[in-house]
């Protein structure tokens, strides 16, 4: 147990030092490309990220041994959203009165039609992946994984454009090119992808010492698969979110949540729906409908408001203690 917890730390370590030296990179190459914030947040930062999660149900689902591989593999696929839509907006909204406390205005300064546009299309998205698990037939599940599919290739190509230009915008120097005001492409593709290395390294030996010590203290699959594995999982997304709070870009920092959430609500639930039979148990469901009810949350109040309020990011929050109190109480 004591060597599973120094993997820990030295999982939870490379994954940090992994997301600050992605979000520079990350910056930089839509600086280059002349991207906008809502691309480079909610589309490269957020697929980039998604990557650790989105390997999980993978292995699970296609080359797990059987017995609860399927279950880890779906527990998996609901988790990631459900931690990204609860736990990841709090830690923003907590990121955001930590860092601003000097400030009159502490609204998170997030682009609204960005936030609004990934929060309707994860709402859509994810409430149609929900809604295929009581389709009985296998034959019709296929199209729904399909448009799954399909819905988040619109809404790539309805994102690229989206949100400030970068390509203006004053950056602190490449993490792997200091020297020079205007770093080659290749050297910034070459740190993003070092980056991800780090990332996906740290977040593998975390979730697998994660597993042994959940194993050890004898935690159920579905609850390490829902809870436990996206927490480590979901943290490139919420120490980048933290990181662009700090350095007074809301909206990368919330787009690459958001962005991440879209992501996870169509392509992940794709894997699950083909290769699954797709059935969720009463606690993957509810963690389902609570996602959704943070993000709907969310969604009216700042339609209503037309700003984004740190403190409103604490109904997530509690969305997530309420959740994980019942997981607690069920296991005792």
């Amino acid at each position: 147990m004591f060597l599973d917890l120094l993997i820990l730390a030295a999982g939870l370590l490379t994954i940090l030092a992994g997301a600050n030296i992605f979000t520079n990179g990350i910056e930089w190459l839509g600086k280059r490309l002349n991207l906008s914030e809502g691309a480079v947040g909610s589309v490269l930062a957020a697929v980039g990220t998604a990557m650790p999660e989105t390997m999980v149900p993978v292995i699970a689902i296609l080359f797990g041994p059987g017995g609860n591989a399927h279950e880890v593999g779906i527990g998996a696929i609901l988790g990631a959203p459900f931690m990204l839509s609860t736990l990841a907006f709090g830690v923003v909204g907590v990121s955001k009165m930590v860092y601003c406390r000097c400030q009159d205005d502490k609204s998170i300064d997030c682009k609204h039609s960005i936030l609004m546009r990934d929060l309707k299309f994860f709402i859509l998205f994810y409430s149609i992946a929900v809604a295929a698990a009581f389709i009985p037939s296998y034959t019709l599940k296929v199209p729904v994984a399909l448009s799954l599919v399909a819905g988040y290739i619109y809404y790539v190509k309805k994102t690229l454009r989206d949100g400030d230009d970068l390509s203006e915008a004053d950056l602190p120097p490449l993490t792997f090119w200091r020297k020079n005001p205007r770093p080659p492409l290749a050297v910034i593709l070459v740190q993003i992808g070092f980056s991800l290395a780090l990332i996906a390294g740290g977040a593998n030996y975390f979730v697998g010492a994660l597993g042994e010590l959940a194993t050890s203290i004898m935690v159920p699959a579905l609850i390490l698969s829902l809870i436990i594995t996206p927490v480590a999982t979901e943290l490139p997304e919420k120490f980048n979110s933290i990181i662009w709070v700090k350095g007074g870009k809301d909206t990368l920092a919330m787009g690459n949540i958001t962005g991440a959430m879209v992501f996870q609500s169509t392509i992940l639930p794709m894997i699950g729906i083909l290769f699954t039979p797709w059935q969720l148990s009463p606690l993957a469901a509810l963690s389902a409908g609570l996602a959704l009810l943070s993000s709907l949350i969310v969604y009216l109040f700042v339609k209503k408001q037309r700003v984004l309020k740190p403190l409103v990011m604490m109904y997530p929050a509690a969305i997530y203690g309420i959740f994980l109190f019942l997981v607690i109480t069920m296991i005792i």
